[in-house]
């Protein structure tokens, strides 16, 4: 298996969803919960658990849009306008729909779910033609403070996988202050770009081909295409995620997203920039600074590993334990692949709410 983090260390009650209902979490077992203290491990075969519930939506509604710091950001919420908040954040090469199916288990408990398109997707759009179209690191974690910001959130529990969860922890570790609680997918996802030069074994990075595919004008005329980016994306959720039966109508309802003007531009910067091939902004220097270090994460946080990941790690958290010092839990999610919150929408509205409570 691919260790993600050396990798990264080696070489990002308004609209509501349609037909919400109280979806509880009654009789929920979460398969594979594994902590440093020695829970015990999952069992393969237990995939069956986290079945996205019946009562689930197919899809949020219209999105909501707000201008905040450099974008007009679209996003869906659903809950109670004054529930505490919990922001959830989508990875690469994927969208909101990532917790269509957890967004409504959490919002029936009371919380406000905020769902933004990251910069390059959706209904998210730059201010100016003149910004550059930036993905590193800091950058999108600003963007996520600047929407905080806007909706008068003073502080939320941040919860993503991929890029949404690198995100999350750069803000949880920068200002932590913003983050009530972290559920991060993968771990500590902290960029560490001089660490990063250094190559990994051959078979891991076979599986980042796509990283290195868009370092190329090949892999950027690709993105650029419709059909060629939206036939790239399928390979890689049929790649990363092996047991994950979606249907076409799934896919096409977040290759949606992927009509942004542009999104070739900000995924290429995002991978580029890792591999130190596509410089940031000096403005961001500051913030880059202090992510090199690897800094401590301080709040409560539960990290999640998904068993069938290439990009997870086989050693149940322990490559990244030691980044987080405060109240901490882990747990592995026996067959299920990398696009977690949609392959296990219970389990992860489960660890959002366990994370709170930490």
């Amino acid at each position: 298996m691919i260790n993600r983090r050396t990798f990264t260390r080696s070489l990002g009650l308004g609209t509501g969803l349609a037909g919400v209902t109280q979806i509880g979490l009654p009789g929920f077992r979460a398969t594979a919960a594994t902590s440093a203290e020695g829970a015990a491990a999952a069992r393969p075969g237990d995939t069956a658990r986290h079945a996205p519930h019946p009562g689930a939506p197919a899809s949020f509604g219209a999105p909501k849009q707000i201008r905040a710091g450099l974008l007009d950001v679209g996003y869906a919420e659903v809950g109670p306008a004054h529930g505490p908040v919990v922001v959830c954040l989508h990875g690469w090469p994927y969208d909101i729909h990532s917790f269509a199916g957890a967004a409504p288990v959490l919002a029936a408990h009371g919380y406000r779910v905020i769902v933004p398109y990251l910069r390059g997707h959706g209904t998210t759009r730059f201010l100016s033609r003149h910004t550059f179209r930036n993905a590193q690191q800091s950058a999108i974690a600003l963007d996520v403070l600047a929407l905080m910001d806007a909706l008068k959130i003073d502080k939320a529990v941040l919860a993503g996988f991929d890029w949404g969860a690198r995100t999350a922890d750069v803000i949880a570790a920068l200002w932590p202050g913003r983050c009530k609680a972290l559920v991060s997918v993968g771990g500590y996802l902290v960029t560490d770009l001089e660490a990063n030069l250094r190559p990994l074994a051959p078979k891991a990075e076979y599986a980042w081909w796509y990283q290195y595919y868009f370092s190329t004008e090949r892999g950027r005329l690709a993105l650029e295409d419709r059909t060629r980016r939206r036939d790239l994306a399928r390979l890689v959720w049929e790649t990363v995620s092996p047991t994950w039966d979606f249907d076409d109508a799934t896919f096409e309802r977040t290759a949606a997203a992927f009509e942004n003007p542009d999104y070739a531009a900000v995924v290429i910067h995002n991978y580029r920039w890792r591999l130190s091939l596509a410089e940031g902004e000096r403005r961001y220097d500051r913030y880059e600074r202090r992510l090199a270090a690897r800094p401590f994460i301080t709040v409560p946080t539960l990290t999640l590993d998904a068993g069938l990941d290439p990009f997870t790690a086989p050693d149940d958290g322990a490559s990244y334990r030691n980044r987080f010092t405060g109240a901490y839990e882990h747990r592995t999610l026996a067959g299920i692949g990398h696009n977690l919150p949609q392959e296990a929408p219970d389990a992860f509205a489960r660890a959002v709410l366990d994370a709170d409570r930490l």
